[in-house]
């Protein structure tokens, strides 16, 4: 749904129009009011002190003889700018409280954070009148008293929203490309959050007034000679038994004024809602293993090294760790295709390298070199700048690796104004020309176009447009052609080896399809349970895989000419869990080749004397026939309704 849809929806339901009508009508009050009736609201006259109710004042008068009527409908334009200042330093101060932790470092934004939630204990009324007390009394001391005793609410939301949008693909593909925490929340977070803030400011609207009417009805807020509906209502309940009216219409204005406020935040919440703490944890024992480690040695051509990489999680039974112990290394202009079942750890290895894993994620490696520099000990500035610049990611879903609110050529030409020193035009320009090399039809009008506006094959080709925006040493494409249909996907893996081909950029291709892999690829990783149990060659793929998992991934594809009516073939069994791995070899129980030793003792990766890695207890020739066990569709449902 559109912002102009969502808007117009609010416009058309009859709790909107009603919302609208009294939103207006306090709007022109506080325009027109002063100006109309605001010298008969000055206006003393003694012979009429104290009057109740007339044709000529409507609610009575005061101690001065001025009309009530009047003060209250002039009362409106302080009452109102007062509320709306108020909620506007709510706003800035809570967004500012609620994004510094995303921001600034770690040791000063969790402090940040504990405030935050202890002040989100505490009423709001009762901060207000803390703050009341510390910036004294007046307008300008109740203005700030509510403004700040909004923030915290703000700051709570803005957290949320924040961590939220921040787990999306195109935050971390601008981090991939080198931008700055700064301009990501600028950028990227704020226009992403901004509806939601602005349906919340405008419900506590509301409450600012109604907080304004208390503070002043108790002497804290709007002094003599100035006046609020709240020092009206004051001064109406010391003479209430003389005159209820007069007590009764800055009531009536707080209550009309307050419900216009909450009624539009609520319909446009409603209308847009289609649209749109952490405990302290000791890090795991990462135990190295006893045998000797495959390291992988490093050289000129070598682009990224991993060298026994782990990635861990906290969970509330303890550490869980999916990638365990993962070597290889990335040579300039190589491709090579990491494969395996859901859960395998194929893109949580990716992510590590890109040093996209956040805490209470822990990455731990004996090395995890990227063009030579260190990622686990050189500076978060230093990475930036080198990953930025030499380091591309192309995501699974195109429609959420680009923000929805910026403009494609704008996204595109902010990595390379990051880390570049040209101008925003030579930018775009720049921009426009990546997008044609990755034959983007009419790139120049669509760069200027949304990526909602883009189809999900031409979202992918700016994907990679936008990692050639400088100059890539390594392209990690995780599942790049998963939501594309077969005809874009051959285009799209066609473009990456026409990227590679030109470039000389290396490609780590991450797919649940061995056959792509095997196509376009160089070498072959082959992962389970978060360890390679394969590495080799593309070419010998289908003649000299050993293991027994590899060869049940190439038997369940199927072929052309198979059966269109027998049911397609797949593994039995289901990969382990990350926190329950077993003892032995985690695809014993799965493998119809498994002895004791298998169930007992997990295998290195061992290196035979042509480069070809294999982690078996029973690894089978490339003649010999694998006697792998695989189920049809039917048999594995059956097994697990047993």
């Amino acid at each position: 749904m559109s912002a102009r849809t969502a808007w117009t929806g609010i416009v058309r339901s009859p709790l909107g129009i009603t919302a609208l009508s009294l939103v207006l009508l306090v709007t022109l009050a506080a325009i027109f009011a002063p100006i109309i009736w605001g010298a008969q609201a000055e206006q003393v006259n003694p012979t009429e002190i104290t009057q109740g109710p007339s044709a000529a004042h409507l609610l009575g008068t005061d101690t001065l003889g001025r009309d009530v009527l009047a003060r209250v409908l002039v009362a409106t334009r302080l009452s109102v700018v007062l509320a709306v200042i108020a909620v506007i330093i709510g706003v800035v101060a809570g967004t500012l409280l609620g994004t510094a932790p995303s921001v600034l470092p770690r040791w000063i934004g969790r402090p940040i954070v504990g405030f935050v939630n202890i002040a989100v204990a505490f009423p709001g009324l009762l901060l207000a009148l803390f703050f009341a007390v510390i910036f004294g009394v007046g307008s300008t001391g109740a203005v700030l008293a509510i403004g700040f005793a909004m923030a915290p609410q703000f700051a709570r939301l803005t957290q949320t929203l924040s961590a939220a949008i921040a787990g999306r693909d195109f935050i971390d593909a601008a981090r991939v490309a080198g931008v700055s925490r700064f301009r990501i929340l600028i950028r990227h977070i704020l226009p992403n959050i901004g509806e939601p803030l602005i349906v919340n400011a405008t419900v506590s609207a509301g409450s600012a007034l109604l907080a304004f009417a208390g503070l002043s009805f108790l002497g804290l807020g709007v002094q003599v000679p100035e006046y609020d509906w709240g020092r009206l209502l004051g001064e109406g309940l010391n003479r209430i038994y003389l005159n209820p009216a007069s007590a009764l219409g800055p009531a009536v204005a707080v209550v009309i004024a307050g419900l216009a406020f909450n009624l539009l935040g609520e319909t446009a919440a409603a209308a847009l809602g289609g649209r749109s703490g952490r405990r302290r944890h000791r890090l795991p024992a990462l135990a190295l293993p006893s045998a000797p480690r495959h390291a992988q040695v490093a050289g000129d051509d070598v682009v990224l090294l991993v060298d026994d990489l782990r990635v861990s999680f906290p969970t509330p039974s303890g550490w869980v760790t999916p990638v365990r112990g993962v070597s290889f290394t990335v040579s300039r202009g190589e491709a090579i295709g990491v494969v395996g079942e859901s859960g395998s750890g194929k893109s949580l290895t990716a992510l590590a390298a890109a040093r996209l894993i956040e805490r209470p994620g822990h990455v731990a490696a004996a090395q995890l070199d990227f063009c030579g520099t260190p990622l686990l000990t050189t500076s978060d500035r230093a990475v930036r700048s080198l990953l930025g610049t030499s380091l591309a990611m192309v995501f699974q879903d195109p429609m959420t690796s680009f923000n929805p609110t910026r403009r494609i050529g704008s996204q595109l030409a902010e990595a390379a104004s990051e880390h570049q020193d040209i101008t925003r035009k030579q930018a775009m320009d720049r921009a426009i020309e990546r997008l044609q090399s990755v034959r983007v039809p009419a790139a120049a009008r669509r760069a200027r176009q949304y990526p909602h506006e883009f189809s999900g094959g031409m979202r992918q080709r700016a994907m990679i447009a936008m990692g050639l925006m400088n100059h890539p040493r390594l392209i990690i494409a995780d599942e790049p052609t998963t939501a594309l249909d077969v005809t874009v996907q051959r285009q799209v893996l066609q473009l990456l080896a026409g990227v590679r081909r030109d470039t000389d950029a290396a490609i780590l291709l991450i797919s649940h399809d061995i056959a792509v892999v095997a196509q376009t690829c160089d070498r072959v990783l082959v992962m389970y349970a978060g360890r390679i149990v394969e590495d080799l060659p593309a070419a010998t793929l289908h003649t000299s895989a050993r293991h027994p998992y590899t060869r049940a991934l190439l038997d369940v594809v199927p072929e052309l000419d198979a059966d269109r009516d027998a049911p397609l073939k797949m593994i039995p069994g289901r990969p382990p869990a990350p926190g329950a791995f077993p003892a032995g070899c985690a695809f014993a129980a799965r493998c119809p080749l498994a002895t004791d030793v298998c169930r007992e003792s997990d295998p290195e990766l061992v290196t035979d004397t042509g480069g070809h890695r294999v982690a078996c207890w029973n690894p089978v020739s490339g003649e010999a026939t694998v006697p792998v066990a695989i189920a049809t569709a039917a048999e594995e449902e059956e097994t697990v309704l047993r």
